[in-house]
């Protein structure tokens, strides 16, 4: 009993030994951090995005009020508001940026678009791309498993009953993380103010597209053809828009002209549901 009682003795002793030892060390080694740093992060929105550049808004917190370099302006999501606040805090000139909303470059869901197999596999897309770049007949199309929808960090995104991702243009940032993790590389970032979108990422000649894909652009022209601005141009089978030329049309026919509903009305303009962009484009054709 004698050795026990003794045992347990030198046990709390080291222990006290040690937890003053740790403490004085804590507080001679200790860093102090520039209480900016926690008042710029509580301003951040918290989305952990990434679209700064840095890992996390702790970490761009610390690198522009640390570093001279670091913009103020660098928090997508955050837009103007936060930028000028952190500039305010910062010292620094914060440069106003245009506002940006991510687009789905694909109408070809499970309604549209063919299937070379049928998989069976991880429902995830980065995995189903793996297998012969996944079972869709079109190697550009979205494969339809929702990776950017799990991945969105502000619930911008959901997926509809066709198999294609939804974006809610009232809760976008266009932080990119979406973006990022598309395999497919459907999903763009595109100026707010936009007026049109090409719903399609094919560079697939027309008769090849009409097998596969009852939403995929045909490469007709009509588009190009239709604007009044020379703002649309083809290239490798596919109408690029010049989004600045584009703001100076009030009545984008390009859109009712296309044959395949391939133009939607974009930005701030597109509805929760795709299939309302539809029925809006049929009622102006």
């Amino acid at each position: 009993m004698n050795t026990s009682i003794l045992i347990l003795l030198v046990m709390a002793a080291l222990g006290i030994s040690f937890g003053l030892i740790l403490a004085y060390a804590n507080k001679k080694f200790a860093i102090e951090v520039n209480p900016l740093i926690h008042i710029v992060e509580d301003i951040l929105p918290k989305g952990q995005c990434g679209a700064c550049g840095y890992a996390g808004c702790m970490a761009y917190a610390e690198a522009v009020v640390l570093k001279a370099e670091v913009a103020p302006n660098l928090c997508i999501p955050g837009k103007a508001s936060v930028a000028a606040q952190v500039a305010e805090l910062t010292g620094k000139k914060a440069e106003a940026l245009e506002p940006r909303v991510a687009m789905i470059s694909c109408g070809g869901g499970e309604k549209e678009a063919k299937l070379n197999y049928q998989y069976d596999g991880v429902e995830t897309c980065s995995a189903a791309g793996l297998l012969f770049g996944g079972p869709k007949s079109c190697s550009f199309g979205c494969l339809g498993f929702g990776d950017c929808v799990r991945t969105c960090p502000f619930g911008a995104m959901s997926m509809d009953d066709n198999r294609l991702p939804l974006i809610d243009m009232q809760k976008c940032t266009g932080c990119g993380a979406c973006q990022a993790v598309c395999p497919k590389q459907v999903i763009a970032l595109a100026p707010l103010a936009s007026k049109v979108h090409v719903n399609c990422k094919s560079t697939a000649k027309g008769p090849e597209i009409r097998k596969i894909c009852a939403a995929g652009c045909i490469a007709c022209t009509l588009c190009v053809k239709q604007c009044p601005f020379g703002a649309i141009v083809m290239e490798a089978n596919l109408p690029v828009v010049d989004h600045a030329l584009c703001e100076q049309c009030s009545d984008p026919k390009c859109i009712a002209k296309c044959p395949t509903k391939a133009i939607l009305l974009a930005g701030a303009k597109m509805t929760l549901d795709s299939k309302q962009n539809l029925d809006k484009v049929s009622e102006v054709a």
